[in-house]
């Protein structure tokens, strides 16, 4: 199979169906810190991620920047880190 040139038409790419764009908190100024705390140890020095995982659960990804706890919530619970591993795989 021959090597697309720099002139060859490209492939149509799928569109993915748009989701609302949460705000965006910070870290480093206070008034666009979201409120989230660690469930670990209390702090308010968290990063906190939406992601979709391998198999499509939504999860907020939270990691502690005082105690380095790290934990995944899903709608149905907290789940732990082998569950996101098995949740990862590519069947």
């Amino acid at each position: 199979m021959p090597l697309a040139g720099p002139n060859s038409p490209r492939a149509p790419r799928r569109s993915r169906a748009a989701r609302p764009t949460p705000p965006l908190g910070s870290l480093t100024q206070a008034a666009h810190r979201e409120s989230a705390v660690c469930g670990s140890c209390g702090s308010e020095r968290v990063t906190r991620l939406s992601m979709s995982l391998t198999d499509g659960t939504e999860v907020e990804f939270v990691s502690c920047h005082v105690c380095e706890e790290r934990s995944w919530l899903s709608p149905g619970g907290p789940l732990s880190v082998d569950s996101v591993l098995d949740r990862t795989r590519k069947q």
